[in-house]
């Protein structure tokens, strides 16, 4: 029996790579360079430096567990498969407070991806509030998500912690608990909250990485 799926849409939910991008505040900016052009050598081809943390990508546990699997052994069913997205609000001090994910959640998230689309992709600059100011999951969201048996969340922000936090206690708790982020996802908003799509999102295959950029996208089927 042949595999059919009628794709109607693609949703690219991924940055582009470039060298004047916005990054972790302490990260060196992504360098791409032409090194061949077609009017001079008959091609055209860049180098790239960059933290594998640059954009959008993956945090793989080894992150921020040495004992945690490198980015190359996360299990592709982890990174694709159906997911939803929520719209969730910040409070005073940043977070995405517990009832902001459980007042939307339904029996069908459990188990599957979760991207957090809290509308700061359309803030993403070169400015302290961007930097420095960004939102992200308390420890109640954390541990909701975990207890719910979510393997994959993205963040449309620089880190699943609030960077006013000191620390980083949602990265340690989830990824020692196996969980993989998306960061920096971008387009969120083109998402329909709690509609079904799949999810895919492959990093590179990076020996023993910590992560990776990625490519993301959401594919809307009939």
């Amino acid at each position: 029996m042949g595999l059919s799926m009628d794709i109607k849409r693609v949703i690219d939910l991924t940055n582009e790579v470039k060298t004047f991008m916005p990054v972790w505040p302490s990260a060196p900016l992504p360098e791409i360079k032409p090194v061949g052009i077609v009017s001079r050598d008959s091609y055209n081809v860049e180098t790239i430096s960059a933290l594998s943390h640059s954009g959008t990508h993956i945090d793989a546990p080894y992150h921020f567990d040495e004992k945690g699997d490198t980015v190359d052994r996360i299990d592709l069913k982890t990174l694709v498969g159906e997911g939803y997205c929520l719209i969730v609000k910040e409070d005073e001090k940043h977070e995405i407070k517990l009832s902001e994910i459980k007042d939307k959640w339904k029996s069908e998230y459990d188990g599957k991806i979760i991207l957090l689309n809290t509308g700061w992709s359309k803030k993403r600059a070169f400015t302290k509030e961007w930097l420095y100011e960004f939102p992200g999951l308390s420890m109640e969201a954390a541990e909701f998500l975990y207890d719910h048996k979510i393997k994959l969340v993205g963040i449309d922000t620089l880190g699943m912690d609030p960077y006013v936090h000191e620390g980083f206690d949602v990265h340690h708790f989830l990824l020692k608990k196996g969980v993989v982020f998306i960061e920096d996802m971008a387009h969120l908003e083109d998402l329909e909250e709690g509609k079904k799509y799949l999810i895919s999102a492959l990093p590179l295959k990076l020996y023993e990485g910590s992560g990776s950029m990625a490519r993301v996208v959401a594919i809307e089927t009939s």
